[in-house]
């Protein structure tokens, strides 16, 4: 609540120089603040780029160390695997994602035995990189079944871990999983592995470009609407974290980001939990287009990544994080 009135306060006066908005600036952002996605690929010495993200590439697994080289010396904590899995390799049960020599499992054993753990890894815990019909789980008659998916998803989690993931993602939307997969892990002896919840996924039109990125996007058949949240709803978000927080999770996401920063602030507000917004592949396209054809400043990057602070994320999931150190001057 301001007190005071015209002309004895002057909000003005806090602005007038650099060094005085510097000093009563309420949000900065640090490389602490940020993750970065990594798209994996088979095959040697490839650099492969995504037609539909501009300047974000998809890498062999002998060019991650460069990757992973240049994320620690840039100071972010975790970097998040997304494989491109080849089409020869998926099936109507995603069974690659069970597959112990599957890029992500092939990948955190390389990022582990180099670098322990000077940096975090993220694995994403879902099957819609495996699956020929680019679902997230198992499907009948059109439905995508849940206690069937989360079976799956409870080992494809375990082995995850057994490969040294340190966060796991589960972004799938089934109920119960997250109680199931804290469950499996701490009977196997992996009670430290955190888990990231999507706990809020929408069913959203900014996903196409990732899509894209791990090979699912042609293959997709119908919606995700009866399994992902409706962007229509905002009180059910709360339902969700507070099902997921019981359960046992450590973090939770919010995924799109920058259309719902309502919801990222009304989760922070009710539940003091380490918060994560994923800046989607649909909000870094539309930006990085926007700003390659002349139509905005490139400056709306730092602009579009304060709004999630904030908002009250504790982190940002984004496609720019191995370009902070332009973006952050």
């Amino acid at each position: 609540m301001i007190t005071g009135r015209f002309p004895n306060l002057r909000l003005r006066r806090n602005r007038k120089t650099d060094w005085s908005r510097r000093l009563v600036e309420e949000n900065n952002l640090t490389s602490n603040d940020f993750v970065l996605p990594i798209f994996l690929i088979d095959g040697k010495n490839k650099k492969q780029s995504i037609k539909s993200m501009p300047d974000v590439y998809r890498y062999s697994l002998d060019k991650l160390g460069y990757i992973i080289d240049k994320a620690i010396k840039d100071k972010l904590p975790m970097v998040a695997l997304f494989p491109y899995t080849q089409k020869t390799k998926k099936d109507l049960l995603g069974s690659e994602a069970l597959n112990e020599n599957n890029l992500v499992c092939k990948a955190l054993r390389l990022i582990k035995k180099k670098y322990k753990n000077q940096i975090g890894v993220m694995c994403d815990v879902a099957l819609d990189p495996y699956t020929s019909h680019g679902h997230d789980g198992l499907i009948k008659s059109n439905y995508v079944l849940n206690d069937e998916t989360t079976e799956i998803l409870v080992k494809q989690s375990l082995l995850q871990a057994q490969m040294g993931c340190d966060v796991l993602a589960p972004s799938d939307m089934m109920d119960g999983r997250i109680g199931e997969i804290r469950k499996s892990l701490d009977k196997n002896g992996f009670k430290m592995t955190q888990i990231l919840s999507y706990a809020v996924k929408y069913a959203s039109y900014f996903y196409g470009p990732f899509r894209d990125a791990v090979g699912s996007k042609n293959l997709l058949k119908g919606d995700k609407k009866n399994y992902q949240m409706d962007f229509n709803n905002k009180d059910e978000a709360l339902r969700e974290v507070a099902l997921d927080i019981k359960e046992g999770a450590d973090m939770v996401m919010v995924k799109p980001g920058l259309p719902y920063l309502d919801i990222i602030s009304l989760i922070k507000e009710n539940f003091k939990i380490p918060v994560m917004a994923y800046q989607v592949s649909g909000e870094y396209s539309l930006l990085s287009n926007g700003i390659k054809n002349g139509h905005v400043d490139k400056s709306i990057i730092l602009e579009s990544l304060i709004s999630f602070k904030r908002a009250g994320a504790n982190a940002i999931i984004s496609y720019y994080a191995d370009r902070l150190d332009n973006i952050l001057k």
